[in-house]
């Protein structure tokens, strides 16, 4: 699972998703991609189980691109444990994904290919997810 090597604080407070990504929202590495349409965080397992998906549909072929990076710590206290005694000690990784953040880009392989293999990533995800192309710059 993809988690940071080394942080500065171990835990963070939660903060607010507001506004639509204004970076990290086109296709920068690969022909097509997957954007996120809805605010959410995005648990480092999420994302495996959604690289996994693409990797058994391509059959090693064409090349899977992660765009978010899960660097978020999440606590969580125990069920049934009295309230108080501190902040709980980080149960996972998530990645911050705002309207319009790219999640997965794909190369290599054909637009209908790449719709297959997105649509069985976007199953995966907490939230609804668009497939995109790269745009031409002029």
């Amino acid at each position: 699972m993809r988690m940071p090597k080394r942080i500065k604080f171990r835990k963070q407070q939660r903060g607010v998703l507001k506004g639509n990504a204004t970076r990290g929202n086109y296709v920068a590495f690969g022909d097509y991609g997957l954007q996120a349409l809805e605010p959410h965080w995005i648990s480092a397992r999420q994302l495996e189980a959604g690289r996994v998906a693409a990797m058994h549909f391509l059959r090693r072929q064409g090349k899977v691109y992660i765009r978010v990076f899960p660097d978020k710590p999440i606590s969580k206290k125990p069920l049934e444990t009295r309230m108080g005694k501190g902040k709980a000690e980080t149960e996972y990784w998530a990645a911050r994904c705002k309207p319009g953040t790219m999640l997965f880009e794909i190369t290599g392989v054909s637009e209908d290919v790449a719709k297959q293999a997105l649509a069985r990533v976007a199953h995966k995800m907490p939230i609804r997810c668009r497939f995109v192309g790269r745009r031409i710059a002029v």
